[in-house]
């Protein structure tokens, strides 16, 4: 047999003493036999030496790690598979462990609710990936692009009802016992009704179980095989064996009621499963699959796939917007509410963005389109909700190491209750019946269900409001939050604030003041000079001079040169390291900054003068003063965290009620002050927009970036709040934290009912058809506890 190989790209290589430094690092490896690096083609391969499978997966994120420490890039691949056949937890820790034994897999994640394996891999070979998960016994195809699929269809409905049919006349005398009607059916006739049962309709379990006991594990089809097949023998061999005229107390009732029972608790759990994904796919459903397209005066009807950035498209009246795209002509209201949750129609006019998957309203609209296919913004809205759904909650970490060793411990529980009730002197009948029930009572699939299905319903209930979690671990943290810092403009505030006064020093006019601090300002982006520029323009006659050697000074203002001027343009800060006296302006400056008026200075560093003062008003969000009062009666401390003067910040949190106020913070410093609040006790969430918040989000235990701020602070962010609401920061933490509760009653209740119910059966207080009953509940139990989630509605939107 070959040792296993490894081939990969790299990046980073520019000459052929990079590849021969490579070869030689790879060398070292610990595990790795030979190493080549081909410079033209870019790629290292590796082979490996012989070793376990645990040491595989070892060699491959030391390769990983011994390419990165070299100086280069390790081309990682995240590969999504569609696995079919599993049926319970136990397969789904199946799966993950014959990913994880590929030679180059990094990190493999498999979720029995999507039914879906994510893989981080050396390479991306997704064949190597299939061939292990078809040797560990089930089916795997990569996940390709496109709308979700509904599901599969319900084909089983047909099975569970001819089981039904056939199961019905053998429980029959059960039922009508009670009531005194005696009713025997024939042994031979039992067995002619229970056999298509058990060998028929039955044969997936045996299939499944078979799979699992050549790979050396075990899962529910195990258990559920070998219970009903016991019942069943037995049965037989009394049938066979039975003295004239004495009938035999047979259980083909309880074979074939638990392999029906089974059967029709897995058609629930799959449609109740498929109801927990409708949330992609009543995204994916907004995606139109043609456009109208106008070139050269033309319009033409084509498939979305053919619309380039750039091109001009149509949009009639009550037409779903096929592209991202900013108006150019027309005007109309447009239905955001599947993307933002926002509940009524928003104006758009020439100029104003649009995306992807929005009604239009009552206008035709000509756009220009900004962004096709994988750079929507519909489309990075189902990649976050996927793989928020895809991955692992930390605490799936402790049910799947219960579920590791779940059927092995019920297989030796059944055998002791075999061997203790012969021991006992119960007789073989007995004794078999009691570790049937325990065999079937058994249900590792509440447990492997219980944290996805609750995640996938919450998380999808969260985006149709536009709150869009990035991942399990951020839903975990957010429930737990007890401190919200916010930022203040853009935050709370709407982010466009306007000049308010220019108040120039003494023989200095205002026009010009204003002229200088507008050449500093073009070309920035930064909401206090946009209202700058837009002073300036509005003012009949003013020439703006140019500006050159522009810098800016990160959290302190800008620099620059302009009309033979050396200029900086900035906070009391600033003007305090250039050491410049504020007297001249102390008057105005006290009675803005007591009103909370943003103040930005201008000096002349050339001649280090002081040239006025600028008084910014940047108005409060009208929901902000009732999403903080939402947070506090939550128990959630609020605290206020901004580059602002203290006047200002002061100013804001008195009038939105906020607890702490930590004014005339660096962007650099944000950070450093969610650390402090998180290093005395509490669990911090911070909102912001900019990008110098991004430190800051980073920094939190939770980052919520608002979707109308830039895409670094989203990227920072573990929820994104697609509408800059404030009032989504209580929603993102109430659904938070009711998907977590409804994780911990899932978890409950699964673990609760093994422990209770297995030894109940072993006691022999179960018989078999109840355990089945019992083990087809607990699963159908679990996903529509998970399912109650859909109905949570945000409370701002009330």
């Amino acid at each position: 047999m070959s040792s296993p190989s490894l081939s990969f790209p790299v990046q980073g290589m520019t000459c052929a003493s990079c590849a021969a430094r490579l070869e030689k690092v790879l060398g070292r490896v610990p595990g790795i036999a030979a190493a080549s690096v081909n410079l033209a083609s870019n790629r290292a391969s590796v082979t490996l030496a012989e070793a376990g499978p645990a040491g595989l997966a070892e060699v491959g994120a030391a390769a990983a790690a011994a390419v990165e420490k070299a100086g280069f890039t390790p081309g990682v691949a995240t590969l999504d598979l569609a696995i079919t056949g599993m049926t319970c937890a136990s397969c789904a820790g199946r799966v993950e462990k014959a990913l994880r034994r590929v030679p180059g897999v990094l990190e493999a994640q498999v979720n029995l609710a999507t039914e879906r394996a994510r893989v981080r891999q050396l390479g991306g070979d997704a064949d190597r990936l299939i061939q292990a998960v078809a040797r560990a016994g089930y089916g795997a195809a990569p996940v390709m692009d496109g709308p979700a699929p509904a599901g599969p269809p319900d084909r089983g409905w047909a099975s569970v009802a001819l089981a039904a049919l056939l199961t019905l006349p053998l429980v029959l005398p059960m039922l009508l016992q009670p009531l005194g009607v005696p009713l025997h059916l024939p042994g031979w006739l039992q067995l002619a009704l229970a056999l298509p049962v058990q060998v028929g309709l039955g044969a997936r379990f045996y299939r499944a179980g078979w799979k699992a006991l050549r790979a050396g594990s075990g899962t529910m089809d195990l258990l559920v095989a070998l219970g009903t097949s016991a019942a069943f023998c037995l049965s037989v061999w009394m049938l066979l064996t039975a003295d004239a005229g004495h009938p035999p107390h047979l259980y083909f009732e309880a074979s074939s009621t638990v392999i029906t029972l089974v059967l029709l608790g897995k058609e629930l759990e799959g449609r109740a499963k498929r109801q927990t994904a409708a949330a992609i796919r009543a995204l994916s459903a907004l995606r139109p699959e043609r456009a109208r397209l106008l070139r050269d005066g033309v319009e033409q009807e084509v498939p979305v796939a053919a619309v380039r950035v750039g091109d001009l498209v149509i949009v009639r009246p009550g037409e779903r917007i096929p592209v991202d795209g900013t108006v150019r002509e027309g005007q109309s209201h447009v239905d955001l509410s599947m993307l933002t949750g926002e509940s009524l129609p928003v104006a758009r006019e020439a100029g104003g963005s649009v995306p992807g998957g929005a009604v239009n309203g009552e206008g035709r609209l000509l756009l220009e389109t900004t962004a096709v296919g994988a750079e929507t913004v519909l489309a990075r809205i189902i990649r976050l909700v996927e793989d928020a759904q895809a991955a692992k909650a930390p605490i799936q970490k402790l049910v799947d190491r219960v579920s590791a060793v779940f059927v092995p411990v019920v297989l030796g529980i059944a055998l002791l209750t075999l061997a203790g009730w012969l021991l006992a002197g119960a007789g073989l009948e007995r004794a078999v019946v009691n570790a049937v029930s325990v065999l079937v009572i058994a249900c590792p699939c509440a447990l492997g269900l219980a944290t996805p299905t609750a995640i996938m319903a919450g998380t999808g209930v969260a985006a149709r409001a536009g709150i869009l979690i990035k991942d399990a671990e951020a839903l975990e943290r957010a429930q737990s939050v007890d401190t919200v810092v916010f930022d203040k403009t853009g935050t709370l505030t709407e982010g466009a604030p306007t000049l308010l006064a220019a108040e120039p020093v003494a023989g200095l006019a205002q026009a010009d003041l204003l002229r200088l601090a507008a050449a500093l300002q073009r070309g920035s982006e930064h909401p206090l000079a946009r209202a700058v520029l837009a002073a300036a323009a509005a003012t009949e006659g003013m020439a703006v001079p140019a500006a050159t050697d522009v810098r800016a000074l990160p959290g302190r203002g800008i620099a620059g040169q302009a009309d033979g001027r050396r200029l900086q343009l900035g906070s009391a800060r600033l003007m305090q390291e250039l050491g410049l006296s504020l007297a001249p302006v102390a008057d105005p400056a006290a009675r803005y900054g007591a009103d909370g008026r943003t103040l930005s200075y201008l000096a002349d560093t050339g001649t280090g003068a002081l040239l006025g003062l600028l008084a910014f008003g940047d108005a409060l969000k009208p929901g902000a003063a009732a999403a903080v009062a939402r947070l506090k009666r939550a128990g959630v401390r609020t605290v206020l965290l901004t580059g602002d003067s203290a006047g200002s910040a002061r100013a804001a949190a008195g009038a939105l009620a906020l607890d702490t106020v930590l004014a005339e913070v660096l962007p650099a410093d944000k950070a450093a002050a969610v650390a402090t609040l998180r290093a005395g006790g509490h669990r911090v969430a911070m909102v912001g927009d900019g990008i110098n918040d991004a430190p800051a989000l980073a920094a939190a235990d939770v980052g919520m970036a608002m979707g109308n701020g830039t895409d670094v602070a989203m990227q920072a962010a573990g929820i994104t709040l697609m509408r800059g609401d404030p009032a989504l920061v209580a929603d993102a933490l109430d659904v938070s934290r009711r998907t977590w509760a409804k994780i911990r009653q899932n978890l409950f209740w699964a673990f609760v009912y093994n422990a209770l119910g297995i030894p109940l059966a072993a006691l022999g207080l179960l018989n078999p058809v109840l355990a089945g009953a019992a083990m087809a509940f607990s699963s159908v139990s679990v996903v529509a506890n998970a399912l109650l989630l859909r109905r949570w509605r945000p409370a701002s939107r009330s």
